[in-house]
């Protein structure tokens, strides 16, 4: 991408003001609507604006959003004017990809289980298919072989395993030695079953490989990339031309969770790239990337009011809208999930104040259902705002339906040169009414 960088990443200042902004428009309301989310677009595009940046050369790069990490349509639609593809990982992303505008060819499907159905339509489409195991690469020889006209235009790949260890995060890792993902590299045979399945198959013709996300290292994820390179060296080596013609080398940038600052970078990942995988920017092959979380989860903050405060056992307690049903992982799994916190007044303004360790609670009737455990944070009282950060990926774009608590509206925000907040609106508040149509009522 040419021209004048977006706006820079959000810090305190930026949100602060977004979200007085949100209070005064009555986007949040102690009443009406004590709880939303919010995505920063303009933050959004220079994430987008870095990692195209940082991946400028001869290379033919297709940086496609794991629409996972932020399924809503609008936020899709944005991604793709910002020159993205999208990656999908089931039918309801992938309608999700299309209702956003995504062209069939910059959409990847990745599943490990692809019901025939969803392999014929991707197949129509021309979307492109990473063959998660050798069952669903014989499906796909049937398919192909009852099609009146058996050519597709689909890419079509086979993803594997690099097993080359995890992270910290065990959920996270998909290249250990048992991962359910990809076939196996290193079990015995399967690199020569690779190379007769590329030698029987002229319309297979990429590789696939996806280390995991958080906890894993820039380096750890560069070696499963090498693992990939070396194996599409391989193949072409034996069939003694060129077979393998792209890589797709997943995603899984991680994000730090503990600041503001955007570490590691996709410029510092992509010279590990160049340290452990030489010649993959080459221009030798086109590659695809599928980051989501590093591409959205600095740009969004979740607000909720304060509705009660106790102390029990001595411990100050703030009883807020904002738990399990928004902040998933981290409420079941707060070691591998930290959430930073910010305090605010009833107008969003900055709260200050001695720091005082105090659990922020969520309303769901569990005992566990805590953002944050003897947190210092100035007091809270009620009418108070909290503002969990870094929650642009994967906590309001995707809630958890315990209790029945209700799906809260996400909102964007861009902010002009004058600091004047405009909103737009990402997914309306979900309805009591909406809640039983869901639920056979």
């Amino acid at each position: 991408m040419t021209g004048p960088r977006p706006t820079a990443f959000p810090g305190p200042a930026r949100r602060e003001l977004v979200l007085r902004a949100a209070v005064r428009q009555g986007l949040l309301d102690p009443e009406e609507s004590p709880l939303a989310g919010f995505v920063d677009l303009d933050a959004v595009a220079a994430t987008v604006d870095a990692l195209h940046r940082a991946f400028e050369g001869p290379a033919g790069v297709l940086h496609t959003f794991a629409a996972k990490a932020n399924s809503l349509v609008p936020v899709l639609r944005r991604l793709r004017d910002l020159g993205m593809g999208c990656e999908v990982a089931g039918p309801g992303e992938l309608a999700q990809a299309l209702s956003a505008g995504f062209a069939p060819e910059r959409i990847v499907f990745d599943s490990p289980a692809k019901t025939r159905r969803e392999l014929r339509q991707a197949l129509d489409l021309g979307v492109a298919i990473n063959v998660d195991n050798w069952q669903e690469l014989a499906r796909i020889d049937e398919i192909l072989a009852d099609r009146t006209a058996p050519e597709s235009r689909s890419t079509i790949g086979v993803r594997i395993n690099p097993q080359i260890g995890g992270g910290s995060v065990d959920a996270m890792s998909t290249a250990t030695t048992t991962s359910k993902f990809g076939i196996a590299l290193a079990d015995e045979g399967n690199a020569e079953r690779l190379v007769a399945a590329f030698r029987d198959r002229p319309w297979l013709t990429w590789l696939h490989c996806h280390v995991g996300s958080q906890g894993c290292s820039p380096d750890l994820m560069a070696e499963g990339v090498a693992a990939t390179l070396g194996l599409a060296r391989r193949i072409d080596g034996e069939l003694g031309h060129r077979r393998v013609v792209g890589l797709d080398i997943g995603g899984g940038l991680p994000v730090d969770f503990g600041s503001d600052r955007a570490d590691p970078g996709y410029a510092a990942y992509v010279e590990r790239l160049r340290t452990h995988a030489p010649g993959l920017l080459s221009g030798e092959f086109r590659v695809v990337t599928e980051f989501g979380r590093s591409v959205l989860a600095k740009a969004g903050f979740t607000a909720a009011y304060v509705e009660y405060t106790k102390s029990s056992g001595g411990r100050a307690i703030a009883l807020t809208f904002a738990g399990v049903q928004v902040a998933t992982r981290t409420v079941f799994a707060p070691d591998a999930w930290p959430l930073r916190i910010s305090a605010h007044d009833a107008t969003g303004a900055e709260k200050h104040g001695e720091p005082v360790e105090q659990d922020v609670a969520g309303p769901a009737c569990f005992a566990g259902d805590l953002v944050a455990r003897a947190r210092p944070l100035p007091l809270l009282e009620p009418g108070d705002i909290v503002a969990l950060l870094d929650t642009g990926a994967y906590y309001t774009s995707t809630p958890f339906g315990y209790n029945s608590l209700l799906e809260p509206a996400v909102h964007g925000a861009t902010v002009s040169a004058d600091g004047t907040v405009r909103f737009s609106p990402l997914r309306r508040a979900q309805t009591v009414e909406d809640l039983l149509d869901r639920t056979g009522g």
